[in-house]
């Protein structure tokens, strides 16, 4: 049965940090990548068929390299976290005392006396001294540990999920001031995942909506311009 700490401890929002970090980028891409190719293109276009074949594209190829991207640069990171763990293990096997110090020294740092730091690391080392030192010494934990397929599943959906909705706008909507209906939808959207993500990880939604709609709308606005600049008529 769990007790009032239990409850306590899950009321933190940082045990999400990884899966909210990929889907919200995922999302946001998804929305403002779709949504300002569209724009670009609808900018020089009277028919809407290339509109909606170059939105289409741009949602199919920027979900597959959203996944893709985000399983390499996660699996480097996975790499990198086990070749530490590897080492660590040579390190306790060669060097056990100077382990413990170190980790004695890590837990003075922090703020505990010097014997006090000395019995700690002790305790842990018997109990298991590589998860202390994975834990402590490398800064590695379940919560930052790095999850490639996690990350490139949420971030490959959150994307898909985001681009549809300027699809949606391109497909239902007229090709007339269709830039227009694309940047409106593309703010609202964007807005409703700024609030979603401040709100799911405990932070400012006024903060977060605000930065996610400027930065929106200098994306979509150059896209824009863009495509009025080169004026390329694609009927």
């Amino acid at each position: 049965m769990k007790d009032s700490t239990d409850d306590y401890l899950g009321n933190h929002y940082i045990h999400r940090s990884n899966w909210l970090r990929a889907a919200v980028l995922g999302a946001n891409d998804g929305i403002l990548s779709t949504a300002s190719i569209a724009i670009g293109v609808a900018a020089a276009s009277d028919v809407q068929e290339p509109i909606i074949l170059a939105t289409l594209a741009g949602l199919v190829a920027g979900a597959l390299s959203m996944a893709a991207g985000e399983y390499v640069s996660v699996s480097s990171q996975t790499d990198v976290e086990k070749a530490d763990i590897e080492r660590e293990k040579v390190e306790l096997k060669e060097m056990p005392e100077l382990e413990l110090n170190m980790l004695a020294k890590i837990y003075e740092e922090r703020g505990l006396k010097k014997e006090t730091a000395m019995l700690v690391a002790k305790e842990f080392t018997e109990n298991d001294a590589l998860a202390a030192h994975i834990r402590d010494e490398l800064g590695i934990n379940e919560i930052s540990q790095a999850k490639p397929i996690q990350a490139a599943f949420a971030s490959g959906l959150a994307f898909t999920f985001g681009g549809v909705l300027p699809l949606l706008v391109v497909i239902f909507f007229p090709v007339k001031n269709l830039e227009y209906f694309l940047y409106g939808f593309a703010i609202i959207f964007l807005s409703f995942l700024g609030a979603l993500a401040a709100k799911t990880g405990g932070s400012s939604i006024t903060k977060a909506v605000i930065r996610i709609t400027f930065w929106g709308t200098v994306a979509m606005g150059l896209t824009a311009l863009v495509g009025y600049l080169f004026g390329v008529n694609l009927a």
